[in-house]
């Protein structure tokens, strides 16, 4: 395991102070419970490299696409760090191999699970996070994004999130999503509307904005992490 976790450090062009920091990133809670060795799971780092990974990936798109607006970066990031683009990330990073599971989660396939790698990916990120600071997470990050960015130019090509949500509902349950407006609230210089979005299966979502647009394209966003998590399908990423 300590040649495969300086093989890691390699790639993600840290050499860690404390490598405990990186072995609590490849912790899954499943094997923590398991093992009193292991004090913590890679849950609360997790959390920390979700907020590392937003905040690197959107610096790396504000610089490389002057011209592109907010709903375009918006796009980009999102498609650049949903669940599936993680988990591959995860597997060229190697950590498929290098995750610890709990017996149970090893049997039920954990180790090919999209949702479980790509909270291991933010969970070193997170790591990496609490043991060098900003400025080492912000450089693994460039560093792991480099060449995975779209170029200036290609942003338009990408749909929004209302387009893709029509296009995996009518693929899944040949019907479409349903939007409805619920309430518009403040003074006329500064509403914000609320929108509630109705899946095919029933399920309800709601979201708000400075638009009704915006409120329903944020809507939109949340119901495909909802179906993507859950493993209804990636083919709105296409």
């Amino acid at each position: 395991m300590t040649q495969n976790l300086d093989t890691l450090q390699k790639v993600i062009s840290h050499r860690f102070s404390q490598v405990k920091h990186l072995e609590t990133a490849l912790t899954h809670s499943s094997f923590a419970n398991e093992h009193e060795e292991a004090q913590q799971d890679n849950e609360r780092l997790e959390f920390l490299g979700d907020a590392v990974l937003e905040l690197g990936v959107s610096e790396m798109l504000y610089e490389r696409s002057p011209e592109a607006p907010e709903g375009e970066l918006t796009r980009m990031r999102a498609r650049l760090v949903s669940e599936p683009a993680l988990a591959a990330l995860a597997r060229e990073l190697g950590l498929d191999e290098l995750l610890r599971l709990g017996r149970g989660e090893e049997m039920q396939g954990g180790r090919t699970r999209d949702a479980l790698l790509a909270d291991a990916f933010e969970a070193v990120l997170g790591a990496v996070f609490l043991d060098g600071g900003y400025e080492a997470a912000r450089a693994a990050v460039r560093g792991i994004y480099a060449s995975r960015l779209p170029a200036p130019g290609e942003t338009r090509r990408i749909k929004d999130a209302k387009s893709r949500l029509q296009e995996l509902t009518q693929k899944s349950f040949r019907e479409r999503p349903v939007y409805t407006l619920l309430a518009s609230n403040g003074p006329d210089h500064a509403k914000v509307f609320e929108v509630e979005l109705t899946l095919p299966d029933g399920t309800r979502l709601h979201a708000s904005g400075a638009t009704v647009k915006k409120a329903e394209q944020d809507a939109a966003a949340k119901a495909l992490a909802l179906l993507c998590g859950a493993g209804a399908s990636r083919a709105g990423e296409d």
